[in-house]
């Protein structure tokens, strides 16, 4: 891992929280509190839950020793990081420019994107193929985490390039701007298509723990600001109903790869990648 991975990530985990503390804690005080007013609280609840996620993510990417267990993520962090700085060029007007909360939001993602993708294409050099040692994904779990990432993605793209139909369909009350906010959102679930390159466990464990983290919060929130969807639209329990099945295959598969066994030496011998 270079120098510079490790400063970026301890660089961005204190805003991040921040932000969880603002968004997550006080989501009805968004215009008081934060660069623009978010309604309504489900909005801001599923931001600030994406940013404890990430805050886990850097913390734990800080701590790493290998690039390959992170390298995912930072994919999907630099795409969803580029795509808020894109949102909010589009939709400036929707700002609270006088707040400093705003200049703190334009000012990272108007770096952070530059930031994010520089370390990623820094570190691509320093990668390493499967070994031996290395436990792998069996095929069926790789299937399932490349579809559900894909999935998101198809998501994401929809509600990033169709605002305005996605406005008529979704759950809750968005407007053109929050619909780009959680496109990129979805577009996390890039980390999960990870596993097409690298079918190691120990490349996937860090991004089915940031999506357990994360939809446990989001599924919490959901709970919490229940007022704000439309109980007879049926894409309101489909969504939940998603969060909440990916959710728990992602901590079951977890929990059976983290008792699996190592290679043994005679299998080290005949397995193959995938």
């Amino acid at each position: 891992m270079l120098p510079a991975t490790r400063a970026l990530s301890a660089f961005i985990v204190p805003f991040l929280l921040a932000a969880f503390v603002v968004l997550y804690g006080f989501p009805r005080d968004t215009k008081r509190l934060f660069a623009w007013t978010i309604k309504p609280p489900m909005t801001p609840m599923t931001l600030g839950a994406v940013y404890m996620g990430g805050s886990y993510f850097f913390v734990r990417a800080f701590r790493a020793k290998a690039w390959h267990t992170v390298k995912a993520g930072f994919v999907a962090v630099g795409t969803f990081a580029t795509l808020m700085g894109v949102a909010t060029i589009i939709h400036w007007d929707r700002f609270n420019h006088s707040h400093l909360a705003f200049w703190l939001w334009a000012g990272l993602y108007f770096t952070t994107p530059l930031l994010v993708w520089g370390v990623w294409l820094a570190n691509r050099r320093r990668g390493t193929k499967p070994g031996p040692d290395d436990v792998m994904l069996p095929p069926p779990a790789r299937r399932l985490m490349a579809g559900t990432g894909a999935l998101a993605v198809a998501v994401g793209l929809f509600l990033f390039l169709a605002p305005d139909r996605a406005i008529d369909l979704w759950p809750w009350m968005l407007t053109p701007l929050t619909s780009r906010v959680l496109a990129s959102i979805f577009m996390l679930g890039l980390a999960q298509l990870g596993v097409l390159t690298d079918p190691r466990w120990s490349a996937a464990r860090l991004m089915l723990q940031v999506q357990v983290f994360m939809l446990s919060l989001i599924l919490i929130a959901a709970a919490r600001a229940h007022a704000d969807f439309d109980a007879s639209n049926p894409l309101t329990w489909l969504l939940l109903a998603g969060f909440a099945g990916t959710m728990a295959s992602a901590a079951v598969l977890t929990a059976s790869m983290e008792r699996r066994p190592a290679a043994t030496p005679t299998e080290r011998g005949t397995a193959k990648p995938g």
